[in-house]
């Protein structure tokens, strides 16, 4: 015989039961690891992005000082930041207090930074709960800088 040759029909029903198959296992038991890793780290990492956009996006208060611009640094080991510091006066060449600040945009504080020495008035924005030092190492960041003519 050949191998392309029809089987002899001896009269058998076509109907002939079928081998048991397994039921298809659901999709939690079939990826059970992979949700576990989800949940084990996804989860937590979406949840600190969120908290990250939200204390970003949202300000606590908003308000201005004006002194004089004592120090610009861009400092940092892994992220860079500008830092500055602002001294108050209450008389002159009495100095009450500093104010530290971060500074975001890189173009805002090379403003700052040519006006460092110089009475300004900075304009900022508080964001509280900043989950990392990341985006600035205080919670007031400038958003506008105007030199005070003397």
């Amino acid at each position: 015989m050949t191998d392309n040759a029809p089987e002899p029909d001896n009269g058998a029903p076509t109907d002939a039961p079928r081998p048991a198959v397994a039921p298809k296992q659901s999709f939690k038991r079939r990826h059970w690891g992979k949700l576990i890793v989800f949940v084990l780290l996804g989860l937590p990492i979406t949840g600190f992005a969120l908290w990250t956009l939200a204390s970003l996006s949202w300000s606590y208060s908003s308000g201005q000082r004006a002194g004089y611009v004592q120090k610009m640094s861009y400092k940092g080991f892994v992220c860079k930041t500008w830092e500055g510091v602002l001294y108050t006066d209450i008389a002159k060449g009495f100095r009450s207090d500093s104010f530290s600040f971060t500074v975001r945009s890189d173009s805002l504080a090379k403003v700052v930074e040519s006006l460092s020495g110089k009475r300004v008035t900075i304009h900022y924005e508080q964001h509280i709960k900043v989950p990392s030092s990341c985006f600035g190492d205080t919670e007031y960041f400038v958003t506008q800088v105007q030199p005070i003519p003397e």
